[in-house]
């Protein structure tokens, strides 16, 4: 297959805000070394962990293509990719880094097959926020039918997915989300009660939470918000509960002093997706499992908007300015 030799591509050269988010047409397509695959991607995710790339609260090394997963077709193989049973001209997803590009060099082992009747769009929405939910209701905390849990930004791209995923395993489920839009969406996505933190309810969501659950409080508190809520989320949930810390929206949470968490015996976990998907058996049984999900209707995708490449600025901005619901996408191939 004949293929260009420069691609669009999203570059950073230093850490900051949007702005520094460079729009390249000139940029040299990568050719797939050891263990890789070239992927033309035709749609790439967006995820508020590429914000942390992006400003440094997550360091790596510049210059960065930020994006962490793709849906595309492969281009080319490289050596020693035969054991994964990958083809030139598979329909594939994929989890590494460098998604905001047309072209990919993508780790086979992280590689997989779409199944078809499933869109590179659908797919590219949920699976990264996807495989991170089903881990967290799996293995961080093993979610019990009967179990209140209490889930911050319950409308965003792993919320949407996640309200679904507790709710098929019988929790009973108290959101939080900004706004009476928002927090209509995770009405219908079946959350027993959801909290404007907007509200005048919101100014005091502990409280509202404690009143819901009887004054007990939570089994356990999924918090991708990070330093706005951490104190909260130990106040909110119950004796002998666990909260799960997944995320910064809003900034990393401060040095915690572990006698706090002494009065109630609570347990405190910061896990991190690809801990849990390390070796392939694993990846394919997650993946395996959301994808029977997204075939069957039972868990359904929210998109809020698929941003041309050249436009990954804006996208950044509505992102982080909570005016998003559901997942970003971007389309790096041109129109």
């Amino acid at each position: 297959m004949s293929l260009p030799t420069t691609m669009r591509a999203v570059v950073i050269e230093k850490t900051g805000g949007p702005e520094v988010l460079q729009y390249r047409t000139d940029y040299p397509i990568p050719t797939p070394g050891d263990g890789q695959v070239l992927v033309k991607n035709t749609v790439s995710g967006i995820n508020f962990i590429d914000t942390y790339f992006r400003t440094g609260l997550y360091p790596a090394p510049k210059p960065e293509i930020l994006g962490r997963e793709a849906a595309g077709t492969i281009v080319a193989l490289g050596p020693n990719t035969e054991k994964y049973n990958l083809q030139i001209g598979d329909r594939v997803i994929w989890l590494a880094a460098e998604g905001y590009a047309e072209y990919t060099a993508a780790p086979a082992a992280t590689t997989l097959k779409l199944p078809d009747g499933l869109s590179d769009e659908v797919v590219t929405a949920s699976f990264l926020s996807g495989l991170t939910v089903l881990s967290l209701s799996r293995e961080t905390y093993e979610v019990k039918a009967g179990d209140w849990v209490l889930l911050h930004a319950a409308a965003g791209g792993a919320g949407y997915l996640m309200t679904q995923i507790l709710k098929n395993l019988g929790a009973r489920v108290i959101g939080t989300a900004g706004g009476a839009e928002k927090v209509a969406v995770v009405k219908g996505l079946g959350a027993d009660h959801v909290i404007d933190y907007r509200s005048e309810e919101g100014k005091d969501w502990v409280a509202a939470v404690k009143q819901v659950t009887g004054g007990q409080g939570v089994d356990v508190v999924y918090d991708s918000v990070g330093k706005d809520t951490w104190q909260g989320s130990l106040e909110a949930v119950k004796r002998k509960g666990t909260i799960v810390w997944f995320g910064n929206a809003s900034g990393p949470v401060p040095p915690l002093p572990l006698n706090l968490l002494s009065p109630k015996c609570v347990k405190v976990a910061r896990p991190t997706l690809f801990g849990y998907i390390e070796t392939r058996e694993e990846l394919e049984a997650y993946s395996s499992e959301l994808f029977d999900l997204l075939t069957s209707g039972k868990l359904k995708v929210n998109i809020h908007k698929i941003y041309p490449l050249a436009e990954v600025q804006q996208a950044h901005k509505d992102l982080e300015g909570r005016k998003t619901t559901g997942k970003l996408l971007l389309k790096p191939l041109a129109e």
